[in-house]
């Protein structure tokens, strides 16, 4: 593949609705990649000063890459568990190797920044869910679940 394929592959990130919001109605969801932006930039404005944050914002824009070839799996569909991360490491491995061990690292939540960066993700959905109550939709399963990631967190306060 050539840098230019590569690179117009990457992209497509942007034009992949989020299942969740689309199976919940939302006019307009965001893209995957504005989820990952979304990420990005809750992360750069909280992240603690001890962890590594080009690792956290490299992770917040690659977590989701795999997407691309394998779809926005949410807990509603049938593929889930070890069938979804093999699937998802396989694209990874298929579209962006360079970038693999940051993959590996969030996914099996094997250091601070990956723990925060799962936390990132929970947040920006939570935060997101309240952003699209104003389309007269319930979005509480959405709040919820982020709220299970950040109960214990100093982040909880911000999706009350």
């Amino acid at each position: 593949m050539t840098m230019r394929e590569e690179l117009l592959t990457l992209l497509q990130l942007k034009d992949i609705p989020r299942t969740g919001w689309v199976r919940a109605g939302v006019d307009n969801p965001e893209s995957v990649a504005a989820h990952s932006w979304g990420m990005a930039l809750l992360a750069l404005r909280l992240c603690p000063e001890h962890l590594d944050l080009s690792k956290v914002l490299s992770m917040c824009l690659v977590h989701d890459v795999a997407e691309i070839v394998v779809g926005d799996l949410t807990p509603h569909d049938t593929i889930k568990g070890e069938e979804k991360h093999e699937l998802e490491r396989a694209g990874m491995l298929k579209i962006a190797p360079q970038w693999i061990e940051l993959f590996d690292e969030y996914e099996q939540g094997t250091s601070e920044e990956a723990q925060f960066v799962k936390t990132m993700d929970k947040l920006d959905m939570g935060l997101q869910a309240m952003n699209y109550q104003h389309q007269g939709l319930d979005l509480s399963e959405f709040i919820r679940s982020a709220r299970s990631r950040t109960d214990k967190t100093e982040y909880a306060s911000l999706l009350e």
